[in-house]
């Protein structure tokens, strides 16, 4: 089982028709982080009014995942066509796949752990009718990183895909100071 570290951000207090999945996406957090940063809950279908739960932090490179989807649309505005939306599970799929290279130290789109990235996001229960990925490492900043991908043909095509709607970005930091590691997924629904 892969290893990540879950920070906590806030305490939320448990109301009347709440349930663990529940508030894992009004929190935008996976189910799976919400729990491994509430270790009192034995029992995830029973939680209690009143009781508290540990919100863990979205992303600590949450910042440069945002400009990363702005970037991405400002491209596909220079190209005439629709900005795609973020969808929030798939930047947590990249996020997990950009630190699973890190943690199991490798560079490709299939992954020792996850298998290749369609497999990837099926497993985390996002569905779509088509998907693509961009990965990069070692960029200092989302937009060395964007020009970097808008270099290359097969990362271009990917971006200014017309038929994508939505995507996701994931940036996770080897150590405090080493390389970025960068995925972009692209789905339609």
């Amino acid at each position: 089982m892969e290893k990540f570290e879950v920070k906590t951000l806030q305490t939320y207090t448990v109301r009347s028709g709440d349930t663990i999945w529940k508030i894992a996406q009004a929190h935008r957090v996976g189910l799976r982080e919400l729990l491994l940063a509430n270790p009192q809950i034995n029992n995830p279908d029973r939680i209690s009014v009143g009781q508290k739960i540990n919100i863990p932090q979205q992303a600590p490179h949450r910042g440069m995942e945002e400009e990363i989807v702005r970037l991405v649309n400002v491209e596909r505005a220079r190209h005439n066509l629709r900005p795609l939306t973020e969808n929030w599970e798939v930047s947590r799929v990249a996020r997990f796949k950009s630190q699973d290279m890190i943690n199991n130290n490798y560079f490709a789109h299939n992954s020792p752990v996850f298998g290749t990235p369609f497999e990837m996001l099926r497993n985390f229960g996002i569905r779509f009718t088509s998907a693509a990925e961009n990965i990069a490492f070692g960029q200092p900043t989302a937009a060395a990183v964007m020009n970097a991908w808008m270099n290359s043909p097969g990362h271009r095509a990917n971006i200014l895909n017309p038929n994508f709607t939505q995507m996701g970005a994931g940036v996770a930091r080897r150590g405090a100071t080493g390389p970025f590691f960068y995925t972009q997924m692209f789905i339609r629904p």
